[in-house]
């Protein structure tokens, strides 16, 4: 071995957390999947290409893994690795994939966001029955789109311990996107305790992984900057909701470590690229809890792609991706080395990267931005004058406001706050949306929201809005462009021109004192039955955020063309991610018979019942 390469060898030592022996890096190098290393070539073992079909054979098992300095017994890989290998298809072929279970528990993989027949789709008690310990499952559909998507585990909790991987599928015809690199970068959020205690653990105590709760010296800013009946009417608000306004993630970095491909910030993954070329970096969200704030300081990213569809290129420096979302952006670095960073929306802890010129560089890492609380336009509550005051009370004259409900022995009206330095957001609805007037197709029933809400919905939005253009909280310090959805706009339109026949509401409620989650007020299990779609329908969808926490949206088999003001210009999304009292709605165009999970993406939430079945007949 030459000294260079002991050298190289030596730094990478040096960047894994506790690494006192060169075996243990040996072994994690040989447990990071190809893609991880920069080979998105196919050049997968467990691949081969025959009479026209991508095939994959999948091996499930648990493996111990070291992660940073310490060594977990409970990852669950594919063929060995965390993340899982990448899978790459190609649009026109047929896709075989082969998954052998080599656990003593059932398991299953979700294709997220690809088109397939139902049966395919993975998700046990739905779709299929699950992959039982010791069976081999064959999935076999054609590849009918192409961009950036990701599998992962539609069992238990299964997706929080590695059981996740990501999907290319190439197109059949040359993309207009010109690059000369590519990286897939996976987020994810990891644990060492048993999920099943972590989500015991949210049941217990609201905010059990909070630590960045209010004090008393924080009422008293709020009386310095609002005046005492303001911030004393602020705090009987969230008193009253059983939660603090600094709850903004259920899960945290107390309890979490993040990870970049599977890496934790110390081990440094790193892309090398050669100077003056252009990269396409994949962003995948496969985290079970967070959402992260992506950034590379100083170098601009430009976005081509959102859950796998083209869009029109949108410059922007930083942008916010929901779980199970993902996006394609372009970069051209100017300087040796950048940091790639994602800092998790409640700002308690981070993971970074690298794009280096040559393996070992590092660029700074940049401090996270300072903590945040929900405050009323954060809420889409309505907006602040210049004097600081705020009035309660159901006879006042503002765009929105939250109720509680359920089990509240008290129920506000709609609540007007004002005050300086809050960020405005425009809250008028998009212009291509229509009034919420059911136009049922005859024998087809409108769906609307609950009439009433149980112990399942501690508030209730009392006038939702729009909020497409307000990238969320936590960027009240920011002074440069974050990406919102009001920018994405699809290349093509859709081919279907239709306007909607039906409408169908659906609002996202919870009550986080007892962390319930559900839609309608009612968790899964106390449902009565599947929200009917109608094959060949085209259909509004409108979703209600009542809860105080976002929530990301996904609806397996179908596009959801979120209605932005781009007209025929929706871009296509597989996740929707809702904030605090806001409505959005999106068309679809049903057509994809069977039945077909629909669930908040947040795993603890999908498990504490925001669950349906939607059955297309």
């Amino acid at each position: 071995m030459s000294q260079k390469d002991v050298g190289r060898r030596l730094s990478r030592r040096r960047l894994i957390q506790g690494s006192a022996a060169m075996g243990l890096l040996a072994g994690f190098d040989s447990m990071m999947p190809a893609f991880a290393r920069g080979r998105l070539d196919n050049s997968n073992v467990y691949h081969t290409v025959r009479d026209g079909a991508d095939i994959y054979d999948m091996t499930i098992a648990r493996t111990p893994l070291t992660i940073g300095s310490r060594v977990s017994s409970q990852p669950i890989t594919i063929n060995g690795t965390l993340p899982a290998p990448l899978v790459r298809l190609k649009q026109g072929r047929e896709a075989i994939m082969r998954v052998t279970n080599r656990m003593d528990e059932p398991t299953s993989i979700h294709w997220h966001g690809v088109l397939l027949p139902f049966q395919m789709d993975g998700v046990p008690g739905v779709s299929f029955p699950g992959i039982k310990p010791g069976e081999t499952f064959e999935y076999r559909f054609p590849v009918k789109q192409h961009g950036t998507y990701w599998y992962h585990s539609h069992s238990g909790f299964q997706e929080q311990l590695g059981h996740y991987g990501p999907i290319i599928i190439d197109p059949a015809e040359p993309e207009p996107v010109a690059y000369e690199r590519e990286y897939v970068v996976v987020l994810s959020d990891w644990t060492f305790d048993a999920p099943g205690d972590v989500f015991r653990n949210l049941k217990v105590a609201e905010g059990y992984y909070n630590y960045n709760q209010r004090t008393v010296g924080d009422f008293f800013k709020d009386v310095e900057n609002m005046g005492w009946g303001a911030a004393w009417s602020k705090a009987d608000m969230w008193g009253k909701m059983r939660m603090s306004p600094r709850d903004i993630l259920d899960v945290t970095g107390s309890e979490y470590t993040y990870l970049m491909n599977g890496s934790p910030s110390a081990t440094n993954w790193t892309g090398l690229f050669r100077p003056g070329e252009k990269i396409r970096l994949r962003f995948i969200n496969a985290s079970a809890m967070t959402f992260f704030d992506v950034r590379i300081p100083g170098l601009p990213m430009t976005v081509i792609s959102a859950d796998g569809q083209p869009v029109r290129p949108v410059e922007t420096d930083e942008f916010r991706i929901g779980v199970a979302e993902t996006y394609d952006v372009i970069v051209e670095p100017t300087d040796i080395a950048h940091t790639v960073f994602a800092q998790s929306q409640d700002r308690s802890g981070f993971v970074r990267g690298t794009l280096a010129s040559r393996q070992g560089l590092e660029a700074p890492v940049p401090p996270m931005y300072p903590r945040t609380e929900r405050g009323m336009a954060a809420m889409g509550m309505g907006a602040m004058d210049m004097k600081g005051s705020m009035k309660m009370g159901s006879d006042m004259d503002m765009k929105g406001g939250m109720k509680m409900a359920g089990d509240m022995d008290t129920a506000h009206g709609p609540m007007k706050m004002n005050g300086n330095g809050e960020k405005m957001t425009k809250m008028d609805a998009p212009s291509d949306t229509v009034s919420l007037s059911a136009v049922p197709t005859a024998g087809r029933p409108i769906s609307h929201g609950p009439d009433n809400h149980g112990p399942g919905a501690a508030m209730v939005a009392s006038k939702p809005q729009s909020r497409l253009d307000d990238p969320g909280v936590g960027f009240e310090t920011v002074n440069h462009r974050i990406l919102t959805y009001s920018q994405l706009q699809s290349i093509d339109g859709w081919p279907d021109k239709r306007p909607a026949e039906r409408e169908v509401e659906l609002h996202l409620t919870g009550n986080m004192e007892r962390y319930m989650w559900s839609f309608d007020g009612k968790k899964f299990s106390e449902v009565d039955g599947p929200v009917k779609f109608y094959n060949g329908e085209r259909l509004r969808l409108i979703l209600v955020n009542d809860s105080m926490m976002d929530h990301p949206i996904h609806l397996h088999g179908m596009w959801m063309e979120l209605e932005t003001g781009a007209g025929e210009y929706r871009p296509r999304k597989h996740t929707i991610s809702l904030k605090p009292g806001e409505r959005v709605s999106a068309l679809i165009t049903v057509d994809a018979p069977g039945d077909w999970a629909f669930h908040c993406h947040l795993l603890y939430h999908m498990e504490a019942g925001m669950f349906r079945v939607v059955s297309v007949v």
